[in-house]
């Protein structure tokens, strides 16, 4: 068994899901504000690449779902993205929110203090430019702030390892983490070889302490998604859990605290 040694971690272990994404418009600057609000210093959001290299906010391939858009999000320049509106879907309060940029959330985030998970989220097709374009623009947007020791870099999460490898190459004093809803053979390898320092996991793959415990003998920070039950919450931090990404900003941290006091 490897005896590797965990390095510092320094996020919070609560982590809101695409920025408040369930409490207001997902993946937009206004769900940041409202996690802001709630007290929440630590937020996972998804980042893609624009037809025209700008680095953007969106969950899906396409942007029915999450804005007045219709097609493939990649496909367009960031000058059409920039006019859709993100909001209405979420309700009338939301009208006119819009996709922002990687920028806008790095200032948001920058100025208050409050740490980032960033999946990198490549349209279909687009691993590597996406995986390189992040973390490129990850160290041009944060490596004052970390330098002055004033925030740690973002971590750099993806489902694909060739998003990862390729973030690697382009800065590799980024932190890395491989997200996982299945569990093969070789997963644990292919996150030592993309020199990852976490992984993040569906909670549904962990039913005991011991899967988090070999990971944290093998040097790796375990986090899991997406935790909206205060009881599970209360169950994998026992294990010795890193780090929970919720949707549920409004009272899921005071319920595990309330659990903490009156369970054994």
């Amino acid at each position: 068994m490897s005896t590797a040694r965990l390095s510092p971690w320094p996020y919070p272990r609560w982590i809101a899901h695409r920025g408040a994404g369930k409490q207001a418009p997902e993946n937009t600057l206004a769900a940041f504000r409202h996690g802001a609000a709630l007290g929440w210093t630590s937020y996972e959001c998804d980042v893609k690449l624009s037809a025209d290299g700008e680095l953007f906010l969106l969950h899906d391939d396409t942007l029915q779902r999450t804005s007045d858009g219709h097609g493939i999000a990649g496909l367009l320049d960031w000058t059409a993205l920039s006019r859709l509106d993100a909001g209405s879907w979420q309700g009338p309060a939301w009208a006119g929110e819009p996709l922002p940029r990687l920028e806008a959330i790095a200032r948001h985030c920058l100025a208050r203090g409050h740490t980032l998970n960033i999946e990198i989220k490549p349209t279909t097709g687009t691993d590597a430019p996406t995986g390189r374009a992040v973390a490129l623009a990850v160290r041009d947007l944060w490596q004052d702030a970390v330098q002055a020791g004033r925030s740690p870099w973002p971590l750099l999460s993806s489902f694909q390892p060739e998003a990862l490898a390729a973030a690697r190459i382009a800065a590799p004093e980024l932190p890395r983490a491989l997200l996982l809803d299945t569990l093969q053979a070789d997963s644990w390898q292919r996150a030592d070889e993309l020199g990852c320092v976490a992984v993040v996991l569906n909670h549904r793959l962990i039913d005991g302490h011991g899967l988090i415990a070999q990971r944290q003998a093998d040097g790796l920070r375990v986090l899991v998604y997406t935790v909206n039950d205060a009881a599970r919450a209360r169950q994998l931090f026992d294990w010795g859990l890193d780090g929970v990404i919720s949707d549920a900003v409004d009272d899921i941290r005071e319920q595990v605290e309330a659990l903490a006091r009156t369970q054994p």
